[in-house]
Order: C-alpha cells, then structure tokens, then sequence
C-alpha cells in the first residue's frame, strides 16, 4: 500500500503548476491550486494603460483603472496548502496507521489540510498511552476526523472530566470514548458539564452509563425533548419521568422518529399517552418492522396487548400468544392475553 501511495503521490506532483499531491476531481478543470480550493483567485496586482483621445485636437486623458479589491479570505477558509514532501509525508503516516487517506482528503479536506504531522503523532501518541489498540483509534478518526486538529492539551481536560467529575472508572474510559468519540472534541465549558448538570438535574442517577449525551447541547437538543413532549399534553414532572425512564430518548429524532411513531399510536393505535409514560421504549421499535405488523396482526385477531407485551416479546413468543389466544379457551380478565372481543366471540359461539 506504502509504495503505491507513493507512487500516486509521484505521478500527481509531477506538475510545477499544481502543487497539491493527489488528483484533482473531474469537475475543476483548471491545474492550479487556487482553481481547486479558492473562490478568488484573481491575481492582486492588475496594471492598465493609461488611456488618452482627441476631441478636436483636446486630449482628454483618462485616469489609469484602479486595481479592484479583493476581499481577503477570512480564517476559516482552507489555508494555503502544505509543500509537497510536507503533505506527502503526513499521507504516507496516516497510510502506516491504517486510515483510509482517499476518504479523508474526500470527506474531510480542510481538517488534513491544517492539521501538522507533529500534532497527529502527539494525538495517536496520547491514545495508545491510554491503551487504545490501532484499530480502536482508527475507528475514532474515522468516525471524528475533527480529532486529529485537537492537541493533548485540550484532550487531557476532557479525559481528566470524564474519569473525575462524570465518574467514569478507568477501566470504562475505553469503552465510553470509543461509544461516543464527538466527546474528545467537546468543551468541557461549554458543553461536557453543562449537559452533566442538567442531566443530574432531571434526576437521571449514574450519568456515568449514559456518558454518550454528555457531548449533547442543552438548548438545542436536551431541552427541546422534554418541551416536545410538554406540548403533546405530558406534564414536565412526566415528561422528566418518561427521559429518566428511557435517557436514550433524547439521541432520537424528534422530526423522523419520535412524530411518526407517535402519530400512529395515537390514530392507528387508539391508545393513551399513560402507556408512553409506562412504557417510553416504545419509540425505539421500528414502526415499519415492529409497531405497524403487530398491531395489525392483533387487530385483524381482535386481540389488545399491553404495549410492552405487544412489543417486546420475541417474534416466537408473540406468535404462540397469538394462537394461544385465538385457539383455546377465553383467558382470564387478569391475563395479559385477555381482549373484551374474547367475551364477544365467547358468547356468539355458545349461541
């Protein structure tokens, strides 16, 4: 892989006039640099001629065109690219990691970009300290490149938060920073212990199992949950109860998750919202998959579960209730199993 990267990034620099080593894509015609990253790339100095005509024999001299300004470029922009053998050996380390080179300069330019080589070895330097195996850390990046334009400095305060003030044990960090990497990337300020505080606030014990909502903004994400279910008629001490019962409600979209299948439970379905706050779980189940087949099946059965009944028993267990419900004897009104159609077919098969 080392000598093919190392013959693309030959190939590709071979060109005095483009200075970036690795193709350009098919849409940026131009060769240069500037053509490939910058929206301005006019040069700066225009000079024009002065120019003069005669009217009956009066020359009427025209002021030379001043040079027309060009905005600067403000900072974060992509800055001006590294040298060649710079940039290729930053490649050719990333490469030796392990990490797909071509989807990061792909995916995340601007970030390999301005992150120095000296910087990215400190970070995998810090995170194999901390016993991350390759593969462990090559995960990270991939799922947050922002990592590598971090620096020990700033990553040592959020690992120093989590195993203090979050409680994480040693032996969990690990496993909470590869469940949820954004949170190497979060301010502690601004974010990591605002969303601890809040969490705590709603009453939710052992934020240490629950370290993945940390990274969360409260205003723009924690907060809104709770509002939402407010305004659908919940009251703010159950709507703090239906997220201290199920914390993984708030990593669920309120647009493309929560709505529909609330929609449905509340048309289709027919039920009370009591049932959410008993069992909030609910919105976690596919509605195409789990919630709509069901539902269906015990309507066209005229059967009525218990929601988490319903929805939380395997495939095999829901069958045989099923039919133990449909060919045997009315089940008692305390059974799970037990429907008011069973009274109704009951009664019409003994006429």
């Amino acid at each position: 892989m080392q000598d093919t990267l190392l013959h693309f990034l030959s190939n590709n620099t071979s060109n005095k006039s483009s200075p970036f080593p690795f193709p350009k894509p098919h849409n940026f015609p131009s060769s240069s640099f500037h053509d490939y990253f910058s929206p301005l790339s006019c040069p700066r100095n225009l000079h024009f001629p002065s120019l003069s005509f005669k009217t009956n024999t009066i020359s009427l001299p025209l002021k030379p065109l001043k040079t027309p300004e060009i905005p600067s470029i403000s900072s974060h922009h992509t800055p001006p690219p590294p040298s060649n053998s710079e940039f290729q050996e930053k490649m050719l380390y990333l490469d030796s990691i392990g990490l797909d080179i071509f989807s990061l300069i792909n995916n995340h330019r601007p970030i390999i970009l301005t992150a120095s080589l000296p910087n990215i070895k400190s970070i995998i330097d810090l995170l194999t300290s901390k016993n991350f195996t390759p593969r462990e850390f090559r995960r990270i990046i991939s799922m947050c490149p922002e990592i590598l334009n971090s620096t020990p400095s700033t990553i040592t305060p959020i690992i120093t938060f989590l195993l203090r003030e979050a409680r994480v044990s040693g032996s969990d960090l690990k496993h909470v920073i590869n469940r949820r990497p954004r949170l190497l990337v979060s301010s502690v300020k601004h974010c990591l212990r605002p969303a601890l505080y809040f969490l705590k606030n709603i009453g939710l014990e052992e934020v240490k199992r629950h370290t993945y909502l940390l990274s969360c903004s409260v205003e723009t994400k924690l907060l809104p949950r709770i509002q939402y279910f407010e305004k659908i008629g919940f009251s703010h001490e159950d709507a703090v109860s239906i997220f201290r019962r199920f914390p993984q409600l708030f990593n669920f979209s309120i647009k493309n998750n929560i709505e529909p299948k609330l929609n449905y439970f509340v048309v289709e379905m027919g039920r009370d919202l009591k049932e959410l706050k008993e069992f909030p779980q609910y919105f976690s189940f596919s509605l195409e998959n789990r919630i709509k087949p069901r539902h269906q099946c015990c309507v066209e059965k005229g059967l009525y579960f218990p929601l988490h009944t319903l929805l939380k028993t395997r495939e095999a267990q829901f069958v045989s209730r099923i039919d133990a419900c449909c060919n045997s004897s009315v089940p008692l009104r305390s059974s799970p199993l037990y429907s008011v159609n069973c009274d109704i077919d009951s009664s019409t098969s003994t006429e």
